[in-house]
């Protein structure tokens, strides 16, 4: 097992001690991840910023639940399942919707399972797609804009799932009852 230093806000590096401040502002505690990331400043800075933006695409929380969730679980990440199924929880997306994608089961509309289907496929196949199925995500009702979205949220969940990897990312105590690990198929 690999680790990396989960930092404290008077630990950090100087110049992540006010992007630290700003998560505990946000999140009213310190998410382990980000003390993780606090040892290279830049790189939590982009943390941060990759997720107000994704937040601000044109996703409705269900639908950023499914983006998050769905690359967190085919990455197996075993920090982010429980912290986003805290997230789309607290965003009030259906308990069924988050339970499905935690146990890697059909989505409960056509939209959401082409949301879905298309970012794994953005990841298995890192960003390759053929025509045809951008095709059948365009005819559930989404655009080129949306699978540009998708980039942005998998280029935030690159960042925290792979350095929780890196890292044996410790789960916070908010998000233990949400513990996850992925089942063997």
């Amino acid at each position: 097992m690999t680790t990396l230093t989960t930092h404290t806000i008077e630990s950090a590096p100087e110049a992540s001690k006010a992007l630290l401040e700003k998560s505990v502002s946000a999140y009213g505690m310190l998410p382990n991840l980000h003390g993780v990331l606090a040892s290279a400043p830049n790189v939590l800075d982009a943390y941060q910023i990759l997720h107000e933006l994704f937040l601000n695409t044109s996703f409705n929380a269900e639908e950023l639940t499914v983006v998050w969730q769905g690359i967190n679980v085919e990455h197996g990440c075993n920090y982010c399942v429980p912290a986003h199924t805290a997230i789309a929880h607290s965003m009030k997306v259906d308990a069924d919707l988050i339970e499905a994608l935690r146990d890697e089961k059909p989505m409960p509309t056509a939209k959401l399972q082409a949301l879905l289907d298309t970012t794994l496929i953005l990841v298995r196949n890192r960003g390759h797609i053929s025509a045809e199925e951008l095709a059948n995500f365009y005819a559930a009702g989404y655009a080129e804009q949306q699978v540009l979205e998708i980039l942005l949220g998998l280029s935030q969940k690159v960042i925290s799932n792979y350095t929780n990897h890196i890292a044996s990312t410790e789960v916070d105590a908010p998000f233990n009852k949400f513990a996850w690990e992925k089942k063997a198929k």
